[in-house]
């Protein structure tokens, strides 16, 4: 059977439909009176069939455009009038609506699953946001509060006191900086300043200021790429921005690095891309945890990175600053092995330099 993808269609079977019966009752009824000239018997068909087939196409565009209204109106979010359904049926067939419909239902659907995940983000976010800063307000809160309770006239505890304060201070200020620093990567509030520099040159002189932490851990930072600066490894980027990356992925690996163990920081050359892999020999990340670990104030080891002052936002401000540069970072990791993070910055030909 064939399908009816049109109203024309539909109509010229009805049309037809209507001909044939007026045809075979005209034949009939002939023969029963005599007969009648075959040209009024064509006649009257062929007038049948133009009355029919104009009647139910107009008749046909009226009920689809009927049906369609309400829906079309849902889609457009506003009142749709009926000659607008009609001019949007012209020339089209049936199928294409429902496929038109079909793709905007998914669309929608899309929609609304990506705003339900976008509502429980900022729930969580906000949950978490709190959370971090509850600990040390509740801190500073209970330190104040025992030193006016008469703690401040002990000499054995109030300069400890306000330390133990300070430090909680301390760490609210890095956790407000962190959150304005990636709103504003976030709503390109910071334009980045780019530049020509030496990649290699600007890692080791953060591994330099890095080895009195590394040092308490016994943790040895090695630089590989180049033995002599300059090095052959220069990027086009921003270097405040990617000099806080290698800060804050290089006091990730000693923070999660073993004891007497190593961070590796290497540079490879990807024809227009360098690769910069930062590798540590520690305790790793299971895979469960691996992709979850650039969200904000996410920790595999929650009440171990608190103890070490982390505000647990250095991997999505490492995120953002990479996405910023329309760049791309990954982490491969096994557990009880160590992990890499590694990403990769516009190359700058030694010529251009020069």
């Amino acid at each position: 059977m064939l399908a009816i993808k049109t109203k024309e269609g539909a109509s010229l079977r009805i049309a037809l439909l209507a001909a044939a019966i007026v045809a075979v009752v005209v034949l009939t009824f002939g023969d029963m009176t005599g007969g009648l000239r075959w040209a009024a018997a064509a006649a009257i068909v062929l007038g049948t069939f133009c009355v029919v087939l104009f009647a139910a196409l107009f008749i046909i565009r009226k009920y689809v455009a009927y049906k369609l209204k309400p829906i079309y109106s849902i889609v457009f979010s506003r009142n749709v009038r009926t000659d607008e359904i009609l001019d949007e049926l012209k020339d089209k067939h049936v199928e294409n609506i429902g496929d038109e419909l079909t793709a905007w239902a998914d669309t929608n659907d899309k929609e609304i699953a990506r705003l339900k995940e976008t509502e429980r983000f900022r729930k969580q976010y906000l949950g978490n946001v709190a959370h971090e800063l509850k600990t040390p307000i509740f801190n500073v809160q209970g330190y104040i509060s025992t030193l006016l309770d008469g703690g401040l006239e002990d000499d054995l505890i109030n300069r400890q006191y306000l330390e133990r304060a300070e430090k909680s201070i301390d760490r609210l200020i890095n956790i407000v900086n962190d959150l304005d620093t990636i709103s504003k990567l976030e709503s390109n509030m910071n334009r980045l300043d780019m530049e020509r520099f030496d990649i290699v040159a600007l890692t080791k002189e953060i591994a330099e200021q890095a080895e009195m932490e590394a040092g308490r851990k016994r943790i040895r930072i090695v630089v590989k790429g180049a033995d002599n600066l300059p090095s052959p490894f220069w990027v086009y980027a921003d270097k405040h921005y990617i000099g806080q990356v290698m800060v804050n992925l290089i006091i990730n690996s000693i923070h999660y690095g073993k004891e007497g163990g190593q961070t590796r920081i290497k540079f490879r050359d990807m024809l227009d891309k360098i690769l910069v892999e930062v590798e540590d020999n520690g305790q790793g990340i299971g895979k469960e945890d691996i992709p979850r670990i650039f969200e904000r104030f996410y920790r595999t080891d929650k009440g171990r990175s608190r103890e070490q002052g982390g505000t647990g936002l250095g991997l999505a401000i490492v995120k953002h600053i990479i996405e910023a540069h329309g760049e791309h970072i990954s982490v491969r990791s096994e557990v009880g092995a160590g992990t890499t993070f590694s990403f990769t910055l516009k190359k700058v030909n030694l010529q251009d330099v020069k």
